[in-house]
């Protein structure tokens, strides 16, 4: 049985490459929608993606129906009316929009009461392996261990640190059982001391068309040991939200993430 999606972003890198992706499996390409001054508006959605004509334009409208997957790869800006468009039709959402406030971050949850949503700052299927390793190692090495996360992107990406950067300090802070917002560390210029206990330090780094490299180093007195992800295309992103689509087709309402999809539920 096929899954019924819609991309919004479709004329992204992103929403792209899960459109022409979804053609090679079983998915069945229902809209695609992207902001009104794109300069792909009207276009093929499968020519825009660099495959053959699916015979589905990219246009601007909010509409969506019911029985399909709305997917977000967009920008912050366009989520609050998605979110609007999504609730009003009662489609379920898989997003996967960056930068992202907190407050942003609390609707999908609000909106997980009525449809069903499912939200990760990364939809690879190995960095969600990596974020329950660093919550276990962080819990198991304890503060004795100073923890330092560096992420690498392409010199585009406009929020800083990384979604994905600021779910990891999120996970190796339940780990240590400290308050995130408490310890977390992104800017040493102004800081004229020693490291404290528990500092969750994050560091990024911009440069050429790198997909996303994120590491976390946990620092010892004699040993360290180093977590790393490294993306070498976004197709892995692009193929884990086709995952997640597939998951959440006929699942109730509520609030999902990969954890979710891939079986790792607390």
């Amino acid at each position: 049985m096929s899954t019924p999606i819609v991309v919004h972003g479709a004329a992204g890198r992103m929403g792209q490459r899960i459109i022409a992706l979804s053609t090679e499996g079983e998915f069945d390409l229902k809209g695609a929608v992207d902001h009104a001054t794109s300069p792909l508006q009207g276009k093929d959605a499968g020519e825009a993606a660099g495959i053959a004509s699916l015979g589905i334009p990219i246009t601007n409208k909010l509409s969506f129906p019911t029985d399909a997957i709305v997917i977000d790869f967009s920008h912050h800006k366009a989520l609050d009316p998605l979110l609007e468009s999504v609730l009003q039709s009662q489609t379920p959402l898989v997003c996967g929009t960056t930068g992202l406030t907190d407050k942003q971050i609390e609707r999908l949850h609000l909106a997980g009461e009525h449809i069903p949503v499912l939200f990760s700052p990364n939809m690879s299927v190995g960095v969600n392996v990596l974020f329950r390793l660093a919550r276990q190692v962080a819990q198991t090495l304890g503060e004795d261990f100073d923890t330092e996360i560096m992420e690498i992107h392409h010199r585009f990406k406009k929020d800083a640190p990384s979604g994905t950067a600021v779910r990891l300090a999120e996970e190796i802070a339940q780990g240590r059982e400290v308050n995130f917002q408490e310890k977390k560390v992104y800017s040493r210029d102004d800081r004229n001391r020693e490291r404290e206990i528990n500092e969750i330090g994050v560091q990024s780094l911009r440069g050429g068309d790198i997909p996303g490299e994120h590491t976390v180093f946990f620092c010892g007195f004699g040993e360290r040991i180093e977590l790393t992800h490294r993306a070498l295309t976004r197709d892995i992103f692009a193929r884990g939200a086709l995952r997640a689509a597939a998951w959440l087709h006929g699942k109730p309402k509520g609030f999902y993430n990969m954890y979710n999809v891939l079986g790792m539920e607390d």
